[in-house]
């Protein structure tokens, strides 16, 4: 007898063995049970993950000889011949290839004969969304009024290209991604139906691996199994598949959030010398960062797709920043992600990254510097004290709101840079920003302050820097800008 590969020789054969999908599962038995069944069926999903076993699995359980039934006997010839793909009276047809208005119109014409030996001729179209419009509308009335004795079974992966009118004649089932421990426990299960030792780190490897695919886990598990023998180690996982380790991906997320520029560089380097794939490891790192982006929303969120040991990192990495600063790390390696598909050197892009993600960590966001401003302005107010311009690279001003306008004051003395904030762009900008601020539109109006003091009038005999050093509230405008007081000559 033949080698069979894995992926067919323990495909799913009742709705039990079925994994990940128990909300299918239990809909379908449930209207087997009760006799609810409906003419038509569509199964949507990613790769791998169960359509066609679902579908084949239905067909069974109406036409097996006990049926129509929940559990299938598997042993009578119905049963036998459906999950061979022989029968007479399950059609399975790929709407690739068949995806033309006369394919319609034949399967029309063979809908008004009866089935062979089964209870219902049921028509499986694999890839429905590949027909035609014009297939699609020849298939229209049929499909709303089939004879008792039909059904039909459809399975796409893309649904959008599905005419709605279509979508609205079907049961439509959804079919998710399988969590990766869901995975790595069915492929323990094959290895020690099969004598294999299959290290746990290895099944994991090979989950993460196969992103939600069963079927490509299966395939993935029987390139190893050619590989390495009887026994498969996490290593054997990496370096057939060029995968990179939990840990390391951890390890990295780990540096880049305490800000260790040279040691998430060097682990960046090993990695690349050891022949890891730089996409597959960018890819890992945002995975990575977005459990920890749940994980801070909601902790229990990850306990079916996470390991214990694994929660716990991420509790720990939780603590080292918020969720705003997590975001931007997001977005900065998603928008990095983008640009190494198409750059030849992938790695300087990486670098690069790492880099700015760690700056930007490092440096105070909008919203810390408004409220920290905030601050400082109502400590002036209650102090009431005359403080000196603190140096940060722009003149004094005032700010002030009536109604929707937003008042900004200059000094006497700084008319020219008010003059050059007045610009168009630069007051579209100021708009802009404050509507992002504040969720308002708001019109910028810039005036002229006569008691506000200018940046190059003379400090006074009073307004020596050593007479504030120990303001608290200069330290505190001085710590938060990384400013310095200074005297103009």
């Amino acid at each position: 007898m033949s080698y069979e590969v894995f992926a067919r020789k323990y495909r799913p054969q009742t709705f039990d063995d079925l994994v990940g999908q128990a909300h299918v599962s239990r809909t379908l038995k449930n209207a087997v049970a009760q006799n609810r069944l409906a003419h038509a069926y569509l199964f949507v999903g990613p790769r791998g993950v169960g359509k066609t076993s679902t579908a084949r699995i239905l067909a069974k359980s109406l036409n097996c000889v006990k049926g129509p039934t929940v559990t299938p006997c598997g042993e009578c010839d119905n049963c036998r011949e459906i999950a061979g793909g022989n029968s007479l009276d399950v059609i399975e047809i790929d709407g690739a290839s068949n995806n033309s208005v006369e394919d319609v119109r034949q399967l029309r014409e063979n809908v008004r004969y009866a089935p062979a030996k089964g209870r219902y001729k049921i028509y499986l179209i694999d890839e429905v969304h590949m027909l035609s419009p014009a297939a699609f509308n020849a298939l229209l009335k049929t499909l709303e009024e089939p004879p008792e004795h039909v059904k039909f079974i459809f399975a796409t992966t893309e649904p959008q290209k599905v005419l709605p009118t279509i979508l609205s004649r079907c049961q439509r089932f959804d079919l998710h991604r399988i969590a990766a421990n869901l995975i790595a426990k069915h492929l323990q299960f094959i290895a020690e139906k099969e004598n294999i030792t299959l290290e746990p780190a290895a099944a994991h490897a090979i989950a993460r691996g196969a992103e939600g695919g069963l079927r490509d886990a299966e395939s993935m598990l029987d390139q190893l199994v050619a590989f390495c023998g009887e026994k498969i180690s996490e290593n054997d996982v990496l370096d057939v598949f060029g995968f990179t380790s939990e840990q390391t991906v951890v390890d990295l997320t780990g540096r880049i959030l305490r800000r260790e520029t040279p040691d998430a560089i060097d682990l960046l380097h090993q990695q690349s010398e050891a022949g890891k794939d730089m996409m597959r490891l960018m890819s890992d790192l945002i995975a990575y960062l977005r459990d920890l982006l749940v994980f801070k929303a909601k902790p229990d969120a990850l306990k079916e797709d996470v390991e214990a040991d694994v929660q716990t990192l991420l509790a720990a990495h939780a603590e080292l920043l918020t969720t705003d600063r997590l975001l931007e790390l997001v977005d900065q390696f998603a928008a990095a992600e983008g640009r190494m598909k198409w750059a030849p050197n992938k790695m300087l892009h990486f670098e690069v990254a790492i880099i700015k993600a760690i700056q930007s960590l490092g440096q105070a966001t909008l919203d810390e510097v408004i409220e920290k401003l905030s601050q400082l302005r109502d400590g002036k107010s209650v102090s009431q004290k005359q403080s000196p311009s603190v140096v940060t690279g722009g003149p004094p001003a005032s700010g002030g709101i009536e109604g929707r306008n937003f008042q900004l004051g200059f000094a006497p003395g700084d008319k020219a840079m008010m003059e050059i904030l007045g610009t168009q762009a630069n007051r579209k900008f100021l708009e802009t920003l404050l509507h992002e601020i504040t969720g308002t539109d708001w019109s910028v109006k810039l005036t002229v302050r006569e008691e506000l003091p200018s940046k190059q009038a003379p400090p006074s005999e009073g307004s020596r820097p050593e007479n504030f050093k120990g303001d608290p509230l200069i330290e505190e405008a001085i710590g938060l800008f990384n400013a310095q007081i200074v005297q103009e000559s």
